[in-house]
């Protein structure tokens, strides 16, 4: 079997080649006037019959269409090659017909020498892989294929390395996220899915600012981080000379304080980080929107996401049906509310607000969860980690309790839960919001025990902004907020997180 290196040299003296011919295999131009979907739309403007002569050729009207070469086949004096530009996929046809060199006009010889080096320089240099452009005029072969008849071509790109074989592409997982690039261009349903993604953003974007929302930006770099509880990246800040942190949501209590500038509706999409484990579901930088909505409790909130949440399904994937994570789900459906603290009971047993440390571990190895957790807070988590699995949804869980959740205003008809919802689909939550707290004693108090989770080792506890709770005293008004994000598109496409990121991050490979 040829080597790699083998198949590159050869590719390096087809490149020499070119340039002894006084080609310049990476011209920075190129003389497209069509792509390939818009060659296919004017295709009729284009049309010469297939048996046309050179001299018919050489007097039509052509376009010129660039894209890679993706494959290139060969019978006898005739070469078809498929061009792929993005747009789409278009044959190109290279012959050289004969010439009955008795009767031929010497116009005629002359195009038939001209067309017989252009095809002897395409053979001699051209592989699958590279970039070129070709011109000629549209026709129609036998079995109906849509073809431009090349009259010249011209490299755009040559390259030195070949592409993955067509049938088996790259099988290697952690190759294929490092060669994304690869990866994407021999998978149509891979670079479909990477557009239905920048739709689902831009149907989200679409969705909040026709309800009136200000899409605003706020840092990703802060002192304290805030809304979510979660391990941040911790950088240093060269000018100031202090460390800082890598934001963990997007803007949450930043946009709380606009909130209280008097902006009523506000919303953000950026990126994220959390320095937390890697998961079907999680990874450590990813993108996430954000709303915030004053005069705005969590039952309008719920109203609103669900809306949201039908808008992406039919622009986006034209239905609300979904399979994913072994579960089987219809956004058109109604939307159950689910109390968190009566499902765990329901499911286990357990009662989350008369429960303690001990009673919860013995639960716990009983189900046989696997959990990393010292508080009492974290091993609840695990539990109804344990419980939503049994959840297919659409649902809203509500009822959280108030010891849980710092930035959550507490619920009027109970002062043990909060005014918290999550969405849940296919056993796991996509989405978080609730009515915002806007009490700033009770945020401090709130604050004040977050402290002491971390002081216990509870390094996903939130830190405490005291210029958020400053703000508090001033005034904000009722707001919901609300989070979610490419976990979302994830679930829908029914695929791991990581596999719907372009670039996701990769290791540095073992030079040693």
């Amino acid at each position: 079997m040829t080597s790699l290196e083998e198949l590159r040299e050869v590719r390096l003296h087809k490149l020499r080649k070119l340039r002894d011919a006084g080609i310049n295999p990476y011209p920075s131009d190129s003389y497209k006037t069509h792509t390939v979907a818009e060659a296919q739309a004017a295709f009729a403007e284009f049309e010469i019959p297939a048996d046309s002569t050179l001299e018919q050729i050489a007097a039509s009207k052509k376009v010129t269409l660039g894209g890679r070469i993706m494959s290139i086949r060969t019978q006898g004096a005739i070469t078809f090659m498929n061009l792929f530009d993005g747009t789409g996929t278009y044959q190109a046809f290279f012959r050289c017909p004969k010439l009955d060199a008795d009767n031929a006009s010497d116009a005629e010889k002359a195009e038939h020498a001209r067309l017989s080096a252009t095809l002897d320089l395409f053979t001699d240099t051209v592989d699958v892989g590279d970039f070129v452009e070709v011109t000629g005029p549209l026709f129609r072969t036998r079995t109906g294929q849509e073809t431009v008849m090349v009259s010249s071509w011209r490299m755009l790109t040559k390259s030195l390395l070949p592409l993955p074989e067509k049938w088996h592409g790259l099988q290697d997982v952690e190759e294929r996220f490092r060669k994304r690039y690869l990866d994407i261009l021999g998978s149509d349903e891979l670079r479909d899915m990477f557009i239905k993604k920048a739709k689902y953003w831009q149907t989200i974007r679409t969705f909040l600012i026709d309800e009136g929302f200000l899409e605003v930006e706020t840092p990703a770099i802060e002192v304290t981080t805030g809304g979510a509880e979660t391990s941040p990246f911790k950088t240093h800040h060269n000018d100031f000379d202090m460390d800082v942190y890598m934001r963990i949501s997007v803007g949450e209590l930043w946009q709380k304080r606009l909130m209280a500038a008097g902006f009523p509706k506000t919303f953000e999409i950026g990126r994220v980080f959390r320095n937390e484990g890697t998961s079907p579901n999680h990874l450590q930088e990813f993108t996430n929107a954000e709303f915030y909505w004053a005069y705005a409790d969590y039952n309008k909130g719920m109203d609103l996401v669900r809306d949201l949440y039908r808008k992406i399904a039919v622009d986006v994937f034209g239905t609300t049906k979904f399979g994913t994570r072994g579960h089987e789900f219809d956004l058109a459906d109604e939307w159950v509310k689910i109390s968190y603290a009566e499902e765990i009971k329901k499911q286990t047993g357990v009662d989350v607000f008369e429960t303690d440390v001990p009673a919860l571990a013995t639960k716990l190895k009983e189900l046989g969860v696997v959990y990393d957790a010292k508080t009492k807070e974290r091993m609840i988590d695990a539990l109804w980690k344990y419980c939503r699995k049994n959840i297919a949804g659409p649902a809203f869980i509500i009822n959280y309790p108030d010891f849980m959740q710092p930035l959550a205003k507490r619920s009027e008809s109970d002062a043990r839960t909060v005014e918290q919802f999550q969405v849940l689909i296919g056993g796991a939550e996509i989405g978080k919001g609730y009515s915002e707290l806007n009490d700033p004693v009770d945020q401090r108090e709130r604050f004040e025990h977050q402290q002491e989770l971390l002081k216990q080792g509870d390094a996903e506890a939130m830190m405490a902004d005291w210029e958020f709770v400053e703000m508090l005293e001033h005034g904000m008004p009722p707001t919901c907020g609300f989070g979610f994000g490419e976990r979302l598109f994830a679930f829908l496409v029914d695929k791991p997180i990581r596999e719907v990121q372009m670039f996701p991050l990769m290791k540095p490979r073992d030079t040693n």
